[in-house]
């Protein structure tokens, strides 16, 4: 990865500093964020036109549930799941599932081209995320379509000060200072792709409720358990802080927005085009 200019950035990777996919548990962390968004990423996808005979590639596939789920609901015609560490992908197999270790900085990580190209909390990460969102453009084939989803920070200025919203604060600022992660310019990914030739292009946000025992609510706690030094780092908290953010996150007292999921689209000028931006 290269280095960024931004003082607050710092210069790690997501997967080595924080959230190493070799910790016990990562596995079921990653699971739990599929099983809070993993539905309205399909509903999108479908309502897009994903279906038979589309060639798709996952960038950042994760644990692979939404390879899976386009080759099993959406019958597509073939996934390449691409991670930079791809030990979750190998554990459960279906036809038409390729999987790739690569990464996704390096020129032509990738070979061809597909009908759809599919990234999740992934470029949220990456400093160079504008040139990437271009590189990934330039990969959908005439008529098809380029999906972005990554996280957006409700937690602003305004938001009632909770143990919720005091952590949240931290984990931003701690994984920024760390790996780069920055949500900020999430807002403008439908400008990017515009500017990356696509279009038609829109946005819709989700937001999963937080409530006791949620798979949204086990997601966070465990990212601030895996984060934890990264977030004292930044002297906003400490470890009494976060745990009293856990317990009340587990709580009926929780009254809080989780972050938000912004998935922002574009298509490919060319054949295949059917109404409301879907594929005949």
């Amino acid at each position: 990865m290269e280095p960024i200019d931004d003082p607050l950035s710092g210069a790690g990777r997501y997967g080595e500093a924080v959230f190493p996919p070799g910790r016990a548990g990562e596995g079921e962390r990653i699971d739990f964020g599929a099983l809070a968004y993993d539905d309205i990423t399909m509903a999108r996808l479908r309502a897009l036109g994903v279906g038979p005979g589309w060639r798709c590639l996952d960038v950042g596939a994760g644990t692979g549930t939404v390879s899976r789920r386009l080759l099993e609901e959406a019958g597509v015609a073939s996934v390449l799941a691409v991670d930079r560490d791809v030990r979750f992908l190998g554990a459960r197999t279906v036809p038409g599932l390729d999987v790739r270790e690569a990464d996704i900085t390096a020129p032509d990580f990738v070979p061809g081209r597909f009908r759809l190209v599919h990234a999740r909390f992934v470029l949220m990460h990456l400093p160079e995320r504008d040139r990437l969102i271009t590189a990934l453009a330039d990969l959908v084939e005439p008529g098809g379509v380029l999906v972005l989803s990554d996280a957006v920070d409700l937690t602003g200025d305004r938001t009632p000060d909770t143990p919720y919203s005091r952590v949240m604060r931290a984990m931003w600022q701690g994984l920024r200072a760390t790996i780069g992660t920055d949500v900020s310019r999430v807002p403008s990914y439908p400008h990017l792709l515009r500017a990356a030739g696509l279009g038609p292009v829109a946005a819709e946000i989700h937001v999963p409720p937080l409530l006791p025992g949620s798979p949204i609510s086990r997601f966070w706690a465990d990212t601030w358990e895996r984060s934890r030094a990264a977030m004292l780092a930044t002297g906003l908290v400490d470890d009494t802080a976060v745990d009293e953010a856990i317990r009340y996150l587990g709580s009926e007292e929780c009254a809080a927005l989780s972050a938000g999921m912004l998935t922002a689209w574009g298509r490919r000028p060319g054949n295949g085009r059917g109404p409301e931006g879907g594929s005949r």
